[in-house]
């Protein structure tokens, strides 16, 4: 969306903290008001259509086999909800850079990550017969995330490193026994 490749512009140019809706609004040739038609606040547009990606995610984490191995089928997930054609990755790079190096956006981002432990999680939960609240599907929850996060932070670092590979990588190390 041509707003949000603005406001990330103008974020990465100026500072998250520095850029004002007004800005974003100026630059956008919009009025304030409209801004608020599409996103609720400067937070959520660095986050995008993250509310559509993350039920998409769960749907098919929902059809995939129920025989196919729990991690087996979490990676795949989590690689699917991270593919993106080559035009879009360095707008994406732009976006984790901020979600994931700017204070002011780590508070917001404790509530989205919560959402997607949560998809994990009722995932992990229908597929061990466990309550979603039970430790085993929350340690999942966490886990995964604490697995694509790292992969993200690895891949802002180097630029000619490929992020399925390393989201490939960082789960299929959580396939171990800590003894």
């Amino acid at each position: 969306m041509e707003l949000e490749r603005i406001a990330l512009d103008l974020f990465i140019r100026n500072g998250f903290t520095e850029t004002t809706l007004d800005d974003i609004a100026a630059a956008a040739g919009i009025a304030r008001r409209t801004f608020f038609g599409y996103y609720s606040s400067k937070n959520d547009v660095v986050w995008g259509d993250f509310d559509a990606l993350l039920r998409n995610m769960e749907e098919w984490l929902a059809r995939s086999d129920d025989s196919r191995p729990l991690l087996r089928t979490l990676t795949e997930a989590v690689v699917r909800f991270n593919d993106l054609p080559a035009a879009a990755i360095p707008a994406h790079r732009q976006r984790m850079s901020l979600i994931l190096h700017v204070p002011a956006l780590q508070a917001h981002s404790t509530l989205r990550y919560a959402d997607w432990r949560n998809v994990v999680a009722r995932f992990a939960a229908h597929r061990l017969g466990q309550r979603v609240d039970a430790l085993l599907p929350q340690l999942i929850g966490h886990l995964t995330l604490g697995a694509a996060v790292t992969a993200y932070e690895q891949w802002l670092a180097d630029e000619s490193t490929d992020l399925r590979r390393l989201l490939k990588t960082a789960f299929g190390a959580l396939d171990v026994k800590l003894a």
